[in-house]
């Protein structure tokens, strides 16, 4: 992630900032604490799709020496499961108190591809605010929703003060906010703020994070149940759960999203009903993947008996459950 500049960061705006700045906390400032910057919870209603890149080299590795990057990003990437969260709106938040270096709306939430770069011209973060705070310390806030920046430049806001709401806006592919924190310029992974640039591990545990932000290698992030098998458009786009099923469909099919895919990981996809177990899958992932889906199910020859309907999607890796994730549904 570019850190491009956001309308208001111009020299001329500094003599305001500091005088705004210097109202702040003194000595509680100098390294800033973070609250989680959305209102979302982790591991259900969102999930961090990407932290910081602490692999030195071409390759990426997160601060845990896994997979959950990609190279040269500096910052974290906190997702919603689909595009219909994003379209019901989930608030973006100051993660500490600051002040308005500079801010950015107007651009369209689109998913990215090549033949955006003309539009996007440079302005890869989409619709974002800066937050200055003190001793040199910045938070930036990327990819927010058209038309929902609620603050401008020069203004001082407190931690949890809202900024915006997730958008698709800029170089993004899936809606999420890209936070990411810098000191004098340099950027700082607040999960290991102590740990030495370019590595994987290192430092002390101690985190800029004032919650207890649990890591998740991977993890189910939405499922649901249909008569076919989605397009993977429509399960980005959250569309394709139906419920009920009708009792004279030609087929149940259980479908399962997911995030941190890593090669030889297992998805396992469960349907269970009124009479028991009616479908069960074992589905090999063959590479590593950031996101992916997979679906299976059983085709009918007569209709399913009337009731409620359990499907169980689970993650495991290396013969562990690194998620699991249940949908009902019910047949009239």
């Amino acid at each position: 992630m570019k850190t491009p500049r956001l309308a208001g960061q111009r020299a001329g705006i500094f003599p305001a900032l500091l005088l705004c700045l210097s109202a702040l906390p003194g000595p509680a400032m100098a390294e800033p604490r973070l609250a989680m910057p959305v209102d979302c919870t982790l591991g259900d209603t969102c999930f961090i799709q990407n932290y910081m890149d602490r692999d030195p080299g071409p390759g990426a590795q997160d601060f845990t020496c896994a997979g959950l990057s990609y190279d040269t990003h500096k910052g974290t990437d906190f997702a919603l499961p689909t595009l219909s969260e994003m379209a019901r709106g989930v608030t973006v938040r100051a993660a500490a108190d600051g002040v308005v270096k500079g801010a950015r709306d107007g651009m369209i939430d689109r998913r990215y591809t090549e033949a955006e770069d003309a539009r996007i011209d440079g302005r890869d973060c989409g619709n974002g605010v800066v937050l200055l705070h003190a001793d040199g310390w910045e938070t930036q806030y990327c990819h927010l929703k058209q038309g929902s920046v609620q603050v401008r430049n020069g203004q001082m806001v407190r931690s949890g003060d809202a900024l915006g709401q997730i958008g698709l806006s800029g170089r993004t592919q899936f809606p999420h906010l890209h936070i990411s924190v810098r000191r004098d310029g340099a950027p700082v992974d607040p999960f290991t703020p102590d740990g030495d640039p370019g590595t994987c591990r290192g430092g002390d545990a101690r985190t800029l994070w004032i919650d207890d932000i649990a890591y998740q290698p991977g993890g189910v992030v939405a499922a649901g149940f249909s008569v076919d098998v989605p397009s993977y458009d429509a399960i980005k786009a959250g569309t394709p759960n139906v419920s009920p099923l009708p009792g004279d469909a030609p087929a149940i099919v259980l479908w399962g999203y997911a995030f941190g895919g890593r090669r030889a990981d297992v998805l396992q996809l469960t349907i269970t009903g009124p009479e028991g177990r009616v479908f069960n899958t074992r589905q090999l992932i063959k590479k590593d993947q950031a996101q992916f889906f997979r679906a299976g199910g059983k085709r009918l020859k007569a209709p399913l008996p009337v009731g409620n309907y359990t499907g169980t999607i689970t993650l495991i890796r290396n013969k562990q459950i690194v998620s699991q994730r249940q949908v009902t549904t019910r047949v009239d």
